[in-house]
């Protein structure tokens, strides 16, 4: 028998010989006698009762150890209780310590998975059913163009629509929302039940680089098969105009009569030996644009690559009377580039506000390049000519449009092009009769 039973067998064995011995002075009539057995008697109980209630405590307070996740008690031994409640005790503590090293576990992988949606360039946010806003991440607040948002109301003032279609979209479904400065995010909703609670997680992604893409590959589709179609026709009959003048020079020129009829001819045929070999040229001219070579990424300085650009295009700027002003900020910004691409980009982006600025008074040309917090590079281009008309302003990335009498129409496609290349975004801001800045957007 160990401590513990043996403890209690002597306590209750003594109870009972005290209640047999205060019986036996009652009925002996020894009045003084009970008067001292009763008090033994009580005190007796209440040694008993503690003696058992020191296993309650301990079980209530291991209780409210796992309750209130203190995981931070230990139980002692008590070896005066004998070896089953040191055995007792020991239990207790080793439950304890798979609790502490559960919480501890889990802990690490919520803070893991925290740091994961903190750093994904997917936004990601999630709301109750009254639009409370229990998690959002950069991505989704850099996407939306704010800094805060407690509840989903406060997005009207930014996406005035954004917000109910939020609420309203099913989960599982995806659709598209286009944003005030350009952007197409594709929306994902999904739908967790959390303590009886119903959240709806919602993913935002950009996807903007991956239209434009899309886009430009069917573009560059249809310009091979263009130029391929349009080569083969032109071609046999530029040799066909060539085997024909040889005829008119050396078989029907000196037997002819009619001088004046073989010179029509003749004239006749250099026009559209002309014609046809300027559209080989423009055919030619495209070339570039179906196969741009990939860019050979280095670590190019900012600041020297604008300036580069600056000192080849001042010349031409001060002799048609333009302002310029390039300023960097910081002047240490790196950027990981093609240099010669993303110079042909900057010059074309710069000839073309100097184009617009061609009929206006004090033209001015602003170039800005700056680095943000999410070490996104942004080069500004600003004139302050009349600005491009709503209608054309949609359509000047494609390729062959032009406002020009003399443009080629691939200048800003390829431009477009390059950027991409690049992981980047080219956009346009113009205002009609404010001016028009073209935005280079790039990522380290």
């Amino acid at each position: 028998m160990n401590r513990f039973s043996l403890n209690i067998l002597v306590r209750i064995s003594l109870l009972i010989l005290t209640i047999v011995g205060g019986c036996w002075l009652w009925w002996a009539s020894y009045r003084l006698g009970i008067v001292v057995a009763i008090p033994l008697l009580l005190v007796q109980i209440a040694g008993l009762y503690h003696y058992l209630n020191r296993v309650n405590r301990k079980l209530t307070l291991f209780l409210e150890a796992i309750r209130y996740e203190d995981f931070s008690i230990r139980f002692s031994a008590d070896n005066k209780l004998g070896k089953s409640f040191a055995a007792l005790n020991h239990q207790f503590n080793e439950v304890l310590e798979a609790f502490r090293q559960t919480r501890a576990e889990r802990e690490a992988n919520l803070k893991y998975i925290d740091t994961i949606i903190q750093h994904i360039s997917i936004g990601v946010l999630s709301f109750d059913a009254d639009g409370k806003i229990e998690l959002i991440n950069p991505a989704a607040f850099r996407l939306l163009g704010i800094y805060r948002l407690r509840y989903l109301d406060e997005l009207k003032h930014a996406h005035p629509a954004l917000a109910g279609l939020l609420l309203q979209l099913p989960a599982g479904h995806k659709t598209l929302y286009a944003t005030a400065n350009g952007q197409q995010l594709s929306i994902q909703a999904a739908t967790v039940r959390l303590q009886g609670r119903l959240v709806k997680l919602i993913s935002l992604q950009n996807i903007h680089a991956e239209l434009q893409q899309k886009e430009l590959e069917a573009w560059q589709n249809l310009t091979k098969i263009l130029r391929h179609e349009i080569m083969n026709s032109v071609t046999p009959i530029v040799s066909l105009i060539g085997t024909m003048q040889d005829i008119v020079e050396h078989d029907i020129s000196p037997a002819a009569d009619q001088q004046e009829a073989v010179e029509d001819l003749r004239e006749a045929l250099e026009t559209i030996e002309s014609r046809s070999k300027g559209i080989m040229n423009f055919v030619n001219a495209y070339r570039d644009y179906t196969t741009l070579p990939k860019p050979q990424f280095t670590t190019v300085n900012l600041k020297q690559l604008i300036q580069s650009v600056s000192n080849l295009l001042q010349p031409e700027m001060r002799a048609a009377g333009i302002t310029y002003h390039a300023h960097i900020s910081p002047d240490n910004i790196e950027i990981h580039a093609d240099e010669t691409q993303l110079e042909m980009v900057l010059i074309n982006l710069i000839k073309n506000a100097m184009d617009a600025l061609e009929h206006t008074d004090q033209p001015r040309i602003t170039l800005k390049g700056r680095m943000d917090n999410s070490q996104q590079i942004s080069i500004e281009i600003t004139d302050n000519g009349p600005g491009i008309e709503e209608e054309a302003l949609e359509k000047i990335f494609i390729p062959f449009f032009t406002t020009k009498k003399k443009g080629s129409g691939i200048g800003l496609s390829l431009s477009q092009q390059i950027i991409q290349m690049h992981g980047g975004q080219l956009k346009v801001v113009s205002p009609p009769g404010k001016g028009t800045t073209f935005y280079v957007l790039l990522t380290n």
